[in-house]
């Protein structure tokens, strides 16, 4: 039996050596070495054999069985790489084409606007100060000129925590405060900043309102800062995101953290101020809020109001966005709808 399994063993390997496709190499492997192949038959067959034999015998079984698989696995890498070239010369496949490339993931238009936003006040002279989104309610709040059971809270729809006085901010404004705080050493420095962030808001959610949406507050502080240099601010601003000949007009309005304060409006860039149902025939839109910081801010943000003055303004990059590109419904920027955030 032993001379059985040797004889076995050089049929196997010379077939193996004239084998040159797949289909002849699939039936060697069922005929030698499958589990219905001769070697494993007669691997099953050692029990039959006289005690004395059956070790040797079933290592040597063993032995030829390793290395006709290992012949056959070396065989049929050569084999698949020899089928793989035959097929790229013979096919209709072009090797030397380029390979299609991967599509790449793009800005979300929020990022785009914000970053945008964020380059035009930096040529301006503003650096960007980030501040929380976890906010207290003195900051967010009461050190804003808006104390317990002011009506004015009623403006923001507040997302309150479990721990108490804890709360999402609504606005960037409080970001007022932590700047005057970090920036002003204890009032006796100028400011210039911009506060880019995530504002929250328990609303009901509709094509014109989210409970979560950027803001982006700004803020300047200093000696003999008056109404003119806030208006010819924005209007600087305005020019350099809408273009030069960008028109700009300022309405009375009120915040709480502000005084005096006004709204901006651009004219409406897509009707050139004809009126259109996105400027709602009023040839204006609204960019923003702002005005000359309130002494009761300066005094909790540690400034002498005596001595120093500043303004604030505050726009949302989404509505900046909506307005540029005609966007009717602030859910598709948080819906991750590929369909509207290729379009950016």
């Amino acid at each position: 039996m032993k001379e059985q399994l040797e004889q076995v063993y050089r049929t196997a390997i010379d077939e193996l050596g004239h084998i040159t496709n797949s289909d002849a190499l699939r039936e060697w492997e069922l005929k030698f070495i499958g589990r219905k192949g001769e070697i494993t038959l007669m691997l099953r067959q050692t029990g039959q054999l006289p005690a004395e034999e059956r070790a040797d015998f079933g290592k040597r079984a063993n032995d030829i069985k390793n290395e006709l698989t290992q012949a056959f696995e070396e065989r049929e890498s050569l084999i698949r790489q020899q089928e793989l070239a035959q097929s790229l010369e013979e096919g209709d496949i072009d090797v030397t084409l380029p390979g299609r490339p991967r599509r790449t993931g793009g800005l979300h238009p929020s990022t785009q606007t914000l970053r945008q936003i964020q380059e035009i006040w930096a040529e301006m002279g503003f650096q960007v100060y980030r501040s929380r989104d976890v906010e207290d309610d003195d900051t967010n709040f009461t050190l804003l000129n808006i104390p317990p059971h002011h009506p004015a809270r009623d403006m923001w729809d507040t997302f309150y925590t479990t721990q108490d006085g804890v709360i999402l901010r609504t606005h960037t404004s409080p970001g007022q405060i932590r700047a005057m705080q970090d920036y002003g050493e204890d009032g006796t420095k100028p400011i210039r900043v911009i506060l880019p962030g995530m504002c929250y808001r328990y609303e009901q959610i509709s094509a014109r309102s989210e409970i979560q949406f950027y803001q982006v507050e700004g803020l300047a502080i200093g000696k003999s800062i008056r109404m003119t240099d806030l208006k010819g601010t924005i209007a600087d601003f305005a020019r350099r995101l809408y273009g030069p000949e960008t028109q700009v007009r300022y309405r009375a309005s009120y915040f709480p953290f502000t005084e005096p304060s006004m709204e901006v409006d651009v004219q409406c860039m897509l009707c050139d101020g004809e009126g259109c149902s996105v400027c709602k025939h009023t040839g204006w839109l609204e960019i923003m809020g702002c005005g000359m910081v309130h002494p009761t801010v300066l005094r909790n943000g540690g400034y002498d109001p005596t001595e120093w003055s500043g303004f604030a303004f505050g726009m949302g990059p989404e509505r900046i966005t909506m307005l540029k590109h005609d966007i009717q419904d602030i859910r598709y920027f948080w819906a991750n709808d590929m369909r509207f955030l290729s379009q950016f």
